[in-house]
């Protein structure tokens, strides 16, 4: 395996359309690491650009160390999962799996070896003999994946392979996947719009916005430390309530005036804040981060009307609204809400996020 580079990669396509912004990435050898971001970001550029399917208007990429910028695809020594399987429909499974071993001359023997191998580790010795036709969705997938394993290439590269699975697939899929990270001890790039994905596959995620790297990290590092509103609001589900609120000072203590609610800031909070005073910011509350409350609290009590209930089982998803917003709450089951109640709920104050309104970037960080 190897790691893969990005240095300062930008692409333009025509004078002036920048798809990818000066990305720079280190991806560590053996490291699963997840491009996510919302369609047209550029993730699935910057995974072609790796693979050499698309020309890199400036930068640099360094595959195990050696540039790569003019080396032709089938000489990176990696190997790509398309989303739409990509799959000869002619052949059979086995050939499928077989044929970029044969177009490089690999001997008889070996490429039966690797099919096989390939096969038992994906559960698909039974389906050698079929062609695409005669196969699910899910079959189909694990084909293209085994097609990938065979080459056993320094690098795998996943360009949102489970998109078109229904969502109990999905979830089997990306968990082979993950399995199969570990079993293989791969490199392997993965990109998808599913944040859910990103977030329990991933070692490291990179988040992007109009082609622009917005955060780099672990999973909990991203949803309990965004740097800016849009990572805040990107990952995690459901997604974190942003709000606008102006910060004052009220009778010596620094407050968020929401205009239905205050919340009373204190300690380090504050003090950060004092800056912002008589200017307005950003609340983040993330839904599970709102504690219910019977009876209405003296402070940092937030009253709200609820519109819609979505019991789940484990939880309970309420709609809810102030005067001036729409908000998320996620409950435990063993409360009892109907439409119409009136509901108060007071902010988990170690779990509060702030936004500069302007810049949109965190506050206090």
């Amino acid at each position: 395996m190897a790691t893969v580079e990005l240095r300062n990669v930008s692409k333009l396509f025509g004078a002036n359309v920048k798809a990818v912004d000066n990305v720079n990435i280190t991806i560590n050898d053996k490291e699963f690491v997840v491009l996510v971001g919302p369609s047209g970001c550029g993730k699935t550029t910057t995974l072609r650009m790796i693979a050499g399917l698309e020309d890199i208007t400036s930068g640099e990429i360094y595959i195990d160390g050696t540039l790569v910028n003019d080396i032709t695809p089938k000489d990176r020594d990696i190997a790509m999962v398309f989303q739409n399987y990509a799959l000869y429909p002619h052949m059979t499974v086995y050939d499928n799996m077989a044929f970029g071993l044969r177009i490089r001359k690999y001997p008889k023997q070996e490429i039966q070896t690797r099919v096989n191998e390939a096969a038992q580790i994906l559960h698909i010795e039974e389906l050698l003999d079929r062609r695409p036709k005669a196969l699910s969705g899910g079959q189909r997938q694990r084909v293209a994946v085994g097609r990938a394993i065979v080459r056993k290439p320094k690098a795998f590269l996943f360009d949102e392979p489970l998109s078109n699975l229904d969502a109990k697939l999905r979830v089997q899929m990306r968990a082979e996947i993950s399995a199969l990270h570990t079993r293989l001890q791969a490199t392997m790039i993965y990109v998808t719009h599913d944040q859910v994905e990103a977030m329990t596959m991933g070692d490291k995620i990179v988040v992007l916005k109009d082609g622009i790297i917005q955060q780099i990290g672990s999973p909990l590092e991203l949803y309990n430390h965004p740097k800016n509103r849009f990572v805040a609001a990107f990952i995690g589900s459901p997604p974190m309530n942003i709000m606008t609120a102006k910060i004052l000072e009220k009778d010596g203590k620094i407050v968020a005036d929401e205009g239905d609610f205050q919340i009373e800031l204190e300690g380090k909070l504050a003090d950060t804040l004092k800056s912002y005073i008589n200017k307005e910011v950003l609340i983040g509350i993330r839904p599970e981060d709102f504690v219910y409350t019977q009876t209405p609290q003296k402070t940092n009590n937030i009253r709200t009307h609820v519109e819609v209930v979505e019991p789940l089982g484990a939880e309970i998803h309420l709609y809810v609204s102030t005067q001036n917003h729409q908000l998320i709450v996620r409950v435990q089951p063993r409360y009892e809400f109907h439409v119409g109640d009136e509901a108060n709920f007071a902010p988990d104050m170690e779990k509060l996020h702030f936004f500069d309104i302007d810049s949109e970037e965190i506050i206090g960080a």
